[in-house]
């Protein structure tokens, strides 16, 4: 019984090391890219872009066009209340 207690403890360590070596694996691949998104923002600020803006276009594209237009009714709204539009 011990022999096979053994045996399953060593599987599951040899598998959370695997597991914690991809892990470590990813996150430097995450880095890597991270970096690549600040050169490319810099690039673009250095061609005369706003690189804010690009953030703000990044993300309304991952949005649906519903989630679109229900947040710049919002945000139309907002600014009417504030005397902004």
């Amino acid at each position: 019984m011990d022999d096979k207690m053994d045996e399953q403890m060593v599987e599951a360590a040899e598998h959370l090391q695997q597991m914690i070596d991809r892990l470590e694996r990813l996150e430097e691949e995450r880095a890597a890219l991270g970096q690549h998104v600040r050169d490319t923002l810099a690039e673009a600020k250095s061609a005369g872009f706003n690189s804010k803006v690009i953030r703000q276009i990044l993300r309304i594209r991952k949005m649906d066009k519903h989630q679109v237009d229900e947040e710049e009714q919002l945000l139309h709204l907002y600014k009417q209340a504030l005397g902004m539009a």
